[in-house]
């Protein structure tokens, strides 16, 4: 019977998404991962993010949400962001299919060197990846950006903006945002302390969005797992509503959604 619900819930995303071009290869969920590589993390920070995907598409748990699925098979691409003008597609989209594609998927990803680059901004990283669901070769019943960072949008259009444009193309956006910098926020204007509270209110949208917060940089290997299974999963975005994940502030004001922008503007303003 859930697993029928499911399908009811899949078949009403599909609606809402526009139909692609015959031959296109179907899959369960078309997946943008969008990795923050600002110079806000230091090459060590990337490195652990970078190797909690890799270790996350080597789990046993991943694979198996996988082949759960209806068809048995995702497409994802991962992309590294900060700027307005600095996305970069790491890995192109890739079918997988099973253990054996998830681990060439995940080899290839150690193999690349993560960099950093200036600035932060969601709104074009959103933007940047809801144009690679264009004619990418497949056909999802979701198409997915998960979108990770540790600060708010300081650079480009205001990030609201780009989520409402993007869930209005039928693409759920879910986040990761890494509240991994302490009381200290190095220095202040580069983060915010609640962050959680900003990616629930501007940055994540459309059925079933969730998002898991990293408090500690230990938690993210066991964070991107978890949240990649819940996207990946056959009954998602049931699990994903049921379980609900989010310990976010659900009380107090609601989050400033151009507070990136102010304290960009405050500090070149001193």
């Amino acid at each position: 019977m859930l697993k029928l619900v499911a399908l009811a819930i899949c078949g009403s995303l599909l609606n809402s998404i526009p139909a692609k071009a015959a031959g296109e290869e179907p899959v369960d969920v078309e997946l943008v991962i969008a990795v923050d590589v600002s110079w806000s993390m230091d090459y060590g920070e990337l490195d652990i993010q970078r190797d909690g995907y890799v270790a996350a598409f080597r789990s046993a748990e991943l694979q198996q949400a996988i082949t759960d699925g209806m068809h048995g098979r995702v497409a994802v691409t991962y992309v590294e962001w900060a700027g307005d003008t600095s996305q970069q597609v790491v890995l192109p989209w890739t079918l997988i299919d099973g253990k054996e594609a998830a681990e060439a998927f995940a080899y290839r990803l150690s193999e690349a060197r993560p960099d950093r680059m200036r600035r932060t901004s969601i709104s074009s990283a959103i933007d940047f990846a809801a144009g690679l669901f264009d004619r990418n070769g497949f056909e999802g019943m979701r198409r997915v950006i998960d979108v990770s960072g540790d600060g708010p949008n300081n650079q480009g259009r205001p990030v609201t903006d780009a989520r409402d444009a993007a869930v209005a193309r039928g693409i759920t956006i879910n986040g990761l945002p890494l509240m991994t910098q302490g009381e200290d926020l190095r220095g202040g204007w580069g983060s915010i302390r609640d962050l959680d509270r900003y990616y629930t209110d501007c940055v994540i949208g459309g059925p079933g969005s969730f998002m898991i917060p990293v408090n500690d940089w230990a938690q993210f290997p066991q964070a991107v797992r978890r949240k990649l299974v819940l996207e990946l999963a056959g009954l998602w975005p049931i699990r994903a509503r049921q379980d609900r994940i989010v310990p976010a502030a659900t009380e107090g004001a609601p989050a400033n959604c151009l507070i990136g922008e102010a304290q960009w503007q405050e500090r070149w303003q001193r």
